[in-house]
């Protein structure tokens, strides 16, 4: 009797063990599911990432090729096209490693170069615990960024640059200013490394600089557009003006182009903020309804402003306001309300048209295309507007503390001077490395094309080919 009450405990207990085994295995396979790749999100990501290549080619090309004269048309779409493709290779190489790779508050490391240790297996955060998009993915959405980014300074200083200058300055702009500011604002150690204060405190202390310094950037204000603008406004005053700027007409070619151009970028925008959310959810919805609602306020408040002080609503305007109202929004995209983007889009409008118009009237300075008055006053504009339309009392949807897993105690004052310390830095960081740059450039190279190269026109000098033939 005794044997057989022996035999009963070993198989009750060997049952038991058996159960927890079991139970352990399934608590680690569902631990392994919660970090299994989403397909939804990524084939989201997948769409988004050819929507930002498209505001760059075709996009931002054809918008700023229509707003030079007809002999300069080339140079400006070839100059997108090669920008584009060898910030693609410098990506690869080393820039995704410095940019989003844990090294300082400043720079990323080197564990990443020519993306080694990457494979289809490997996995990239998003923004919620347990949630991931497949690294090759988040490398090539960043990509975009990367290369759309250089590319919108030309428009500062087209039609009087070599080519070479502006590749030479590119490679150097890209290592100093841009990878930098993308570590600074966007580089952290993922939401699931957020356990409890302690390992938040850890995590936080290896985030970029302006991460810790709790600077919001939902997709590029500050390392996107500010970045650019104040590199195109440095690069225009140390080039000078055109020949005949405010003394012959320096009329657009195709304004026809232009607006297509601006509707490609409308389009390729949701990539752009969207995609930044890195997931299909309400948030990505959110993101979308108020990119397309700021820009839409930026149209009509650029076009008001114009037709009240000049007269008549043009196209070129209600093009440039469109885009305004998107470089405002791009900051704030993920926290504000519908109601707080419509605000910033119709303040925008007015703000950039009052930028390219009686700022640089004022001041004298020769932005051919506006890349400072757009996207520079605009990034700053947008990125402290940030602070105002993330507040939960104004319908923001406020920030999320990672620990807590809720929304954090909002602190306006707080949140603005995060922002200031955002728009100051970079406008330091890209103000000092533009100038080096470019004066780097112009030792080896030199910046600017000859007076009779200039009259006659890049396409034909710097290219042998035409746009139009007559």
């Amino acid at each position: 009797m005794i044997s057989k009450f022996s035999g009963l405990v070993k198989t009750v207990c060997m049952l038991s063990l058996l159960g927890i085994s079991q139970y352990a295995a399934a608590e680690e396979a569902a631990a392994a599911v919660t970090q299994t790749i989403n397909k939804g999100d990524t084939a989201w990501m997948i769409v988004a990432t050819v929507l930002v290549i498209l505001m760059v080619i075709p996009g931002l090309a054809l918008f700023y090729g229509g707003m030079v004269r007809a002999k300069n048309m080339l140079s400006v779409l070839m100059q997108v096209f090669i920008i584009f493709s060898m910030m693609a290779l410098l990506w690869a190489i080393y820039g995704y490693s410095v940019a989003f790779t844990e090294g300082n508050a400043f720079f990323g490391g080197l564990s990443k170069v020519f993306l080694k240790g990457i494979t289809p297996e490997s996995m990239a955060a998003t923004f919620s615990k347990g949630a991931y998009v497949p690294e090759y993915l988040y490398v090539a959405f960043q990509l975009t960024f990367a290369a759309i980014t250089p590319a919108l300074i030309i428009g500062a200083f087209a039609e009087r640059v070599k080519f070479s200058a502006v590749l030479a300055f590119m490679l150097l702009w890209f290592t100093f200013a841009y990878l930098p500011m993308a570590h600074m604002v966007w580089y952290w150690a993922g939401p699931d490394a957020y356990t409890d204060a302690q390992a938040g405190e850890a995590a936080a202390a290896t985030a970029g600089f302006l991460f810790q310094k709790g600077t919001l950037d939902f997709a590029g204000g500050t390392v996107v557009h500010i970045n650019a603008g104040i590199a195109g406004l440095v690069g225009c005053l140390m080039i000078g003006k055109r020949i005949g700027f405010r003394k012959e007409s320096l009329a657009p070619n195709s304004v026809t182009m232009t607006m297509i151009g601006a509707s490609l970028l409308w389009v390729g925008w949701f990539g752009f903020n969207v995609g930044s959310n890195l997931e299909a959810n309400g948030l990505a919805a959110l993101v979308f309804v108020n990119t397309l609602l700021a820009s839409a306020a930026a149209t009509l408040s650029w076009m008001c402003a114009e037709w009240l002080m000049r007269g008549k609503p043009s196209m070129l305007g209600g093009a440039s306001g469109a885009i305004a109202g998107l470089v405002a929004i791009t900051p704030a995209c993920g926290w504000a309300g519908p109601m707080g983007a419509i605000g910033l889009g119709l303040f925008v409008g007015a703000i950039c048209f009052w930028s390219v118009t009686g700022l640089k009237s004022k001041l004298g300075y020769d932005d051919s295309l506006d890349a400072f008055g757009v996207h520079g006053i605009g990034g700053m504009f947008g990125a402290v507007g940030t602070a105002f339309v993330a507040n939960p009392a104004l319908g923001g949807t406020g920030v999320w503390d990672y620990v807590s897993n809720g929304v954090a105690e909002f602190n306006l004052g707080a949140q603005i001077v995060s922002q200031l310390w955002g728009v100051g830095t970079c406008i330091v960081w890209s103000g000092v490395v533009s100038y080096l740059a470019f004066k780097v450039v112009d030792v080896l190279i030199g910046l600017r094309v000859s007076e009779d190269v200039e009259r006659e026109g890049l396409d034909i000098c710097e290219h042998g080919e035409t746009a139009y033939h007559i």
